[in-house]
């Protein structure tokens, strides 16, 4: 056993960020790796023993981890998003959220058999079913995108609302537990310890909006600032009144969350890769911390336990609820069987497990291995069943992945035409009304604003497109945007054109912002326009086994570019020193000067191919 807190906390590291990273080249949730990982550490060959290792220090350790990811929960709530979302999500993040938790209670006291206040903690915990799990999933089975939007939006919305129920349940029971005065001094606890928690998160979180706002704060310093006020509430709290700490930090998280800082995304991101760390760790932590005779106590009622939540109190709560709104019969069902719950419960569960204890209750220590064995069953179930079962409710989505196209201009305009003839949905959003003016006459679905702003993400369904195209005449303006939406849709997915890379000799733009740049030839803006202005057109030619690739090369004007290869559902773009290999049945979309007078326009493909291809040449030399 290593007994070296240092030697832990490596290894800790490697296993928490090693898991994450097996489980994005895999596409698999990344609890799955932690899981196995933090038990054969712990349990099965008792390499680690967080408690014997940091000793009276492991809760400590674990209660600022866990006030960090509550407020990393509460950070991430912003009441116009829920404001502005459908009924469905509405319903299922506010009324939803206390019938589940009801559901839930019910079903751990009268089938796992525990107490009414472990009950109640619990019932709150599993409302969190958490974005780092669904998501993924939901990028896997490809589904629908109203139920895929449900899911999303509920997951990240409930990841701070389940927390806060917790919170709450556990101020009762811990307010219960320590009065000696009858249950009026309970309330009157339990009233006193949530009024100054949340004055005090929301004095805090005010305080520190008006420092940022008014620039008394650096920028280099906002971040590290943020965590030691973090640090400060949960620790000032927590010693007035015990375990209010946790509710403070989930209120400073919200206020913050609304009260539109100019640098809520830098702080989001750096906050995000805290908690990534703080998360992962903590996971690998509390699963090497299981006893195993502790694990040997979950027994045929914890399996009913299971079941039930999965079979019953979810299905119920979700068709309750969804009762009247526009989601379909099949919609509601597939809602209610999807919610798996994610490594925040299992960390949350694990603190709440052992402060239980602390108080008297003596199954309190249940939480964390019930914990585990929820967020194990629904984790692997649901990760298998997701795609089959979409696939037989109807409810896989069928369209291909869109383009979202930043900048007005011809060459946009007909770069949007020649996928939407290639049945590829595409958006133009501009924030000039007069350059999106062309592709609204050439009836090109159109979004007018900044693409950076708070009204873009309420307004366009960024989930329904999987590339971004950035060309206006704005070379930064372009890689600012590409970095902005790169870890969304995946830096293979950002495209912009003309990008000036930094050489030797000269300062342009880093290797490290930006995306990749579009066509071989990295033509900027400016050229592209006077391609257009001579006549240069997008073409679509499918590839056969008899006319391959290298024919089609052979064919066409030597100066003409390979935009992009339409392959199934798939979009794949040209960029410089592109390795890609066109094959039989792929679409090629490709940009050329216009042929000679008289000549023949050879871009054989099949029937219906060379048809599309020909009137597309024909639009395009419209535009």
């Amino acid at each position: 056993m290593l007994d070296n807190p240092v030697h832990v906390f490596a290894l800790v590291g490697a296993l928490g960020v090693g898991s994450q990273w097996l489980a994005v080249r895999l596409h698999l949730p990344a609890i799955v790796f932690m899981l196995a990982a933090g038990v054969l550490a712990g349990p099965v060959t008792g390499l680690l023993d967080p408690s014997a290792s940091f000793g009276e220090l492991f809760r400590p350790i674990v209660a600022v981890a866990v006030a960090l990811i509550l407020f990393e929960g509460g950070f991430t709530l912003n009441f116009h998003e829920l404001k502005d979302s459908a009924p469905a999500v509405k319903r299922l993040c506010t009324v939803g959220a206390l019938l589940a938790w009801a559901l839930f209670a019910a079903a751990a006291h009268l089938v796992a058999g525990l107490s009414w206040e472990t009950s109640a903690v619990f019932g709150g915990i599993l409302v969190i079913t958490g974005p780092t799990v669904v998501i993924p999933l939901l990028r896997q089975a490809r589904l629908a995108p109203r139920p895929a939007s449900i899911l999303r939006w509920e997951a990240i919305v409930n990841d701070p609302v389940g927390a806060l129920l917790a919170v709450l349940a556990f101020e009762v029971v811990a307010a219960l537990a320590g009065a000696e005065g009858g249950i009026g001094a309970a309330a009157w606890h339990l009233v006193l310890g949530i009024a100054v928690a949340s004055a005090v998160g929301y004095a805090a979180g005010k305080v520190l909006v008006a420092g940022f706002r008014g620039g008394w704060v650096p920028e280099y310093m906002k971040a590290p600032v943020l965590i030691a006020v973090v640090l400060g509430v949960y620790a000032s709290t927590d010693t007035v009144l015990h375990e209010s700490g946790l509710l403070a930090v989930t209120v400073m998280g919200v206020v913050m969350a609304n009260a539109r800082l100019p640098a809520l995304e830098e702080l989001q991101r750096f906050k995000e890769h805290v908690t990534v760390l703080l998360v992962s760790g903590v996971f690998v932590l509390l699963a090497a911390d299981l006893d195993p005779e502790m694990l040997a106590l979950l027994d045929w009622r914890a399996a009913l336990f299971v079941a039930a939540v999965m079979l019953i109190a979810r299905p119920l709560a979700v068709m309750t609820v969804l009762a009247g709104t526009n989601a379909s019969m099949k919609e509601r069902a597939f809602i209610g069987w999807m919610a798996p719950r994610g490594v925040v419960a299992v960390a949350v569960s694990g603190f709440f497990g052992g402060r239980l204890t602390e108080l008297g209750i003596a199954d309190g220590f249940m939480l964390a291995p019930l914990a585990f064995a929820v967020v194990t069953v629904t984790v692997v179930v649901h990760g298998f069943t997701i795609r089959p079962l979409a696939r037989a409710t109807g409810l896989i989505s069928t369209e291909r992945p869109g383009v979202l196209v930043l900048g007005g201009s011809r060459w946009t305009v007909g770069l949007a035409r020649a996928f939407k003839a290639a049945e590829v949905p595409v958006l133009i959003a501009d924030r000039n009304w007069q350059r999106i003016a062309p592709a609204r006459f050439a009836e090109i679905p159109t979004w007018y604003g900044e693409l950076l702003s708070e009204a873009a993400e309420h307004s366009i369904d960024i989930g329904a497109y999987g590339y971004l195209v950035a060309a206006t005449d704005n070379d930064a303006y372009n890689a600012l945007v590409c970095t902005d939406f790169g870890p969304e849709m995946g830096r293979d997915a950002v495209f912009q054109i003309g990008r000036h890379e930094a050489t030797e000799g000269h300062r342009h733009m880093p290797a490290s912002l930006g995306g990749r740049t579009l066509l071989g030839s990295g033509a900027d803006f400016r050229e592209l326009e006077k391609r257009m202005i001579a006549g240069w057109t997008f073409t679509r030619t499918r590839l056969t086994e008899e006319y391959g690739w290298e024919t089609y090369l052979s064919d066409r004007a030597a100066e003409a570019e390979t935009v992009a290869l339409i392959r199934g559902k798939q979009v794949l773009f040209f960029e410089k020193a592109s390795k890609l290999q066109p094959r039989a049945d792929d679409i090629v979309l490709a940009f050329g000067p216009p042929k000679p007078e008289g000549a023949k326009r050879d871009d054989p493909s099949d029937g219906a191919g060379q048809a599309a291809g020909s009137a597309k040449d024909d639009d395009a030399e419209r535009v």
